[in-house]
């Protein structure tokens, strides 16, 4: 809401629950990143809008990259990113094991005799690898979660052609600082704003600041 209130005091904002998110009812199947830039597209172009800024936290930035790597009817002016997701790893060798143990633990839990005698132990296996996210999400989101989060979008970088404003905390553990060093490096027009002792949730923890960047930036003021 602080967003909301401080730029709608010079632009019209549109901020939309995503599928799945917020009041918005979760999709039939799971999703991957199409199928949201497919409903985030759709709804640009039922209210008409021709011109417009886009702003996106985490997997809304990861949506926003790959949307901009699209033939779209409309104009972006500017995007800005906080603490964007779309950037895949490599894994180390202990993710790798973690990994290949847990896909052994789901083969051994889908057997039909263990079914039979633990019918709740393979959800319950699940929920105690994923993230707290992944742990309250229905099955549905937990299938579309994981099609978004395999998917590494950095080649995409260099084709987005609008300014870029990247704003991160330098101590971000889930989209880490050298991400948006990355972003900054291989968008062509990016300007990374790093501060110091905030988050993955930078836009909570210093807004003040930020509007007045934001303001900068998107009104040249």
């Amino acid at each position: 809401m602080a967003i909301i209130n401080t730029i709608s005091q010079y632009r019209t904002v549109y901020c939309l629950d995503m599928p799945g998110f917020g009041e918005s009812e979760e999709p039939k199947q799971s999703w991957n990143v199409n199928d949201f830039i497919k409903f985030i597209s759709e709804f640009i172009e039922t209210q008409g809008i021709k011109e417009l800024d886009l702003i996106g936290h985490s997997n809304g930035g990861r949506i926003i990259i790959k949307l901009m790597n699209c033939k779209n009817r409309f104009k972006v002016n500017h995007i800005i990113l906080f603490g964007s997701a779309g950037i895949v790893h490599k894994k180390k060798i202990s993710q790798i094991v973690k990994i290949r143990l847990f896909k052994l633990g789901k083969l051994f839990l889908k057997l039909k005799p263990i079914k039979k005698i633990f019918p709740n132990m393979l959800e319950k296996y699940k929920n105690k690898f994923g993230s707290a996210d992944y742990r309250n999400a229905t099955p549905v989101m937990k299938e579309t979660m994981v099609k978004i989060i395999n998917e590494d979008l950095t080649e995409l970088l260099k084709n987005i052609k609008v300014p870029t404003l990247l704003i991160w905390g330098e101590n971000d553990t889930q989209t880490p600082i050298e991400d948006a060093k990355l972003m900054e490096k291989l968008i062509p027009d990016a300007g990374l704003v790093s501060i110091k002792d905030c988050t993955h949730y930078v836009f909570l923890e210093r807004w003040n600041y930020i509007s007045k960047i934001i303001n900068v930036f998107i009104e040249g003021e």
